[in-house]
């Protein structure tokens, strides 16, 4: 069972990890290790099974991966395409489209250096293959750790809960996006007042931009009192333009009425991780909820997402990828 030993370190520093913060980065790629030091470990003991199935075991363990990596990339082409007709062509809604393509030309890649011939062109593509593997396994990492966190449940009573903002409608109407979230949040209001709990403070976080016509929180405060929430259990924090901004101003608030105040922060599901990140660097006591967001928008927000992740690491993650592409390079220069 010795090759199950690097799993079982990696799980046991995702569990200290996870205790001491859930909202760090670094546990996702625990999370990550353990499940490779796991496949490699189950690699390791196929020579030990019995009735020749360990070869079958292998291939499966390789193929199914690869297939699905193919599977992937018709997937996202196709969301791109649902994306930019419900949501118009930007950047953003061009991610996951783009994504698509993008693995389909790494697939590419080996078979155009093989037909060619090339060394050179064999060792960039090696190159190319290390870093997209690396860009691969913390995006993989980030997915299957924002999972986990969106299963987090609110336990017993909070003091607040914080409603990020995001654009309005016409300056003043609240978008689909940003009314799911506000459902989520009085969810967990009325369902702490079920119960006999203190009714917690709605805080709607969010300024006004330059092309609307009040503040986001302002338009949000209208619309939980529109569905019934009383105005004396609100309190607006109108001043923020930035998601770090919501959080900080909102912590501010909510200290200086509630020294040792316990909360929840409400966003969106796809946003729900990289939000929880944020607020434990604004030192926000609480975790962060995610509210249901339409299956078509979740692919390339969730894209979004890892890339703000990624640059937020870039000084690790760019030096790793610098690292990799001059190791290529050198390879290259030596074919």
């Amino acid at each position: 069972m010795f090759a199950f030993a690097p799993a079982l370190l990696f799980l046991v520093l995702f569990g200290i990890s996870a205790r001491e913060d859930r909202r760090r980065f670094r546990n996702a790629v625990y999370l990550g290790l353990t499940c490779i030091g796991f496949l490699l470990g189950l690699l390791a003991q196929l020579r030990h099974a019995p009735g020749g199935i360990g070869p079958f075991v292998a291939l499966a363990v390789f193929a199914v991966p690869a297939l699905g990596v193919v599977a992937l990339a018709f997937f996202l082409i196709a969301n791109g395409v649902t994306m930019v007709r419900k949501e118009g062509r930007s950047l953003g809604n061009l991610l996951s489209l783009l994504a698509g393509l993008g693995i389909l030309g790494l697939l590419a890649l080996p078979v155009l250096a093989a037909h060619s011939g090339s060394a050179k062109a064999a060792a960039a593509t090696v190159t190319v293959g290390l870093v997209a593997l690396y860009v691969s396994f913390l995006f993989l990492c980030f997915l299957g750790y924002a999972y986990l966190y969106g299963r987090i449940t609110v336990r017993g009573d909070v003091d607040y809960v914080v409603l990020l903002g995001s654009g309005l409608i016409g300056g003043d109407r609240v978008p689909p996006l940003l009314a799911s979230r506000l459902r989520k949040g009085m969810q967990i209001h009325r369902a702490q007042v079920a119960r006999g709990g203190k009714p917690p403070v709605l805080l709607p976080s969010g300024g006004k931009g330059s092309d609307e016509k009040v503040s986001e929180a302002r338009a949000m405060a209208d619309w939980l009192i529109a569905e019934g929430v009383p105005a004396g259990h609100l309190r607006l924090e109108d001043q923020s333009r930035t998601t770090e901004e919501n959080l900080l101003f909102s912590e501010r608030i909510m200290a200086g009425d509630t020294p040792g105040y316990r909360c929840v922060v409400v966003t969106n599901n796809f946003h729900a991780f990289r939000a929880a990140m944020m607020a434990r660097k604004a030192r926000v006591n609480g975790q962060v909820l995610g509210a249901p967001t339409a299956a078509y928008f979740w692919p390339s927000a969730t894209i979004r997402e890892f890339v703000a992740v990624f640059m937020e690491h870039k000084v690790v993650n760019l030096a790793i990828c610098g690292t990799l592409a001059a190791g290529g390079a050198l390879l290259t220069l030596a074919a």
